[in-house]
């Protein structure tokens, strides 16, 4: 075998089971859900093929409402990760010793430990009306009796924003981590003051990672299940909820299918907005982020 054969069989070797995870665990079961949204039922076990199952979603308000919203509050999730994470990320990269890195990293790390199960229980037993936070406040003679924090959409935004926040940390560090800081300096001594610097400097370098991140952690909040479910209870409206509703409690696997797709397609339409918007695109996005 020659030397260049060799390198192409040790290029298919590595390749292989990363071709063989996209598509026997993404593609096809996404290939098999469209297959099954497109099935209308004609009588038992009698189908045909049309797309009688997205009209049925078009014509109920409750539906399409609930995905839209589920996007808008998916967005102020991730707009708050920016927020929360990106002055933590830039310590992290640019303040931080080198040696306290790890340790800051770690820190970060420590939520991923626990199951998001065990996390969303966590804020139940803090927020609930017996919880540690109503019964500090009561002790501090801040309220009269004890108050239900749980069951609102705040409760699922913060819920949100704690189990994503670490998705949005790294790739922005890991970005502003090759940033030279002689770039920093040349902008003091051009005049500018830490503001213009931050804006004109740090946020143009950090756009791959911090577009890396915002996508990740739109949808990983526009997917999650557990913790706006937990949190929210019954006033809870996420559109996972409803793909579970129809795979799951009614057994319509034509409409769950299509409701995933839907998802699937809408977020996958804001991502790409958002892209446009920054004037990033995808391949260098993940590239440099």
């Amino acid at each position: 075998m020659s030397q260049n054969d060799a390198g192409k069989l040790s290029l298919i070797l590595l390749l292989a089971p990363f071709v063989l995870w996209i598509g026997l665990l993404i593609a096809l079961p996404q290939l098999g859900v469209a297959y099954i949204s497109l099935r209308e039922k004609i009588g038992p076990g009698q189908y045909t093929f049309g797309v009688a199952n997205y009209v049925a979603f078009l014509k109920e308000p409750i539906y399409w409402n609930t995905l839209l919203r589920t996007a808008s509050i998916s967005i102020l999730v991730t707009a708050l990760a920016v927020v929360v994470g990106f002055p933590v990320a830039y310590y992290i990269a640019k303040v931080a010793r080198q040696r306290s890195r790890a340790a800051l990293f770690l820190l970060c790390l420590i939520p991923l430990w626990v199951s998001e199960l065990v996390r969303t229980f966590g804020w139940i037993v803090l927020l609930r009306e017996t919880g540690v936070v109503s019964t500090l406040l009561q002790a501090a003679g801040l309220i009269d009796g004890a108050v239900e924090f749980l069951y609102n959409d705040v409760t699922v935004v913060i819920g949100l924003v704690y189990t994503v926040i670490l998705f949005m940390i790294v790739p922005i560090v890991s970005t502003l981590s090759g940033m030279d800081n002689a770039l920093l300096e040349a902008g003091y001594n051009l005049g500018g003051n830490s503001f213009t610097v931050f804006r004109r400097i740090v946020v143009p370098y950090a756009m791959p990672g911090l577009v890396a991140g915002c996508i990740i952690v739109f949808m990983l909040a526009a997917g999650s299940y557990l913790t706006p479910i937990l949190l929210g209870g019954k006033n809870s409206m996420w559109f996972t909820e409803q793909i579970y509703d129809q795979f799951i409690t009614r057994y319509n696997w034509e409409s769950g299918s299509t409701f995933g797709v839907l998802l699937l397609a809408f977020t996958s339409i804001v991502v790409w907005l958002a892209l446009r918007l920054s004037g990033q695109n995808l391949a260098s996005t993940v590239a440099k982020g």
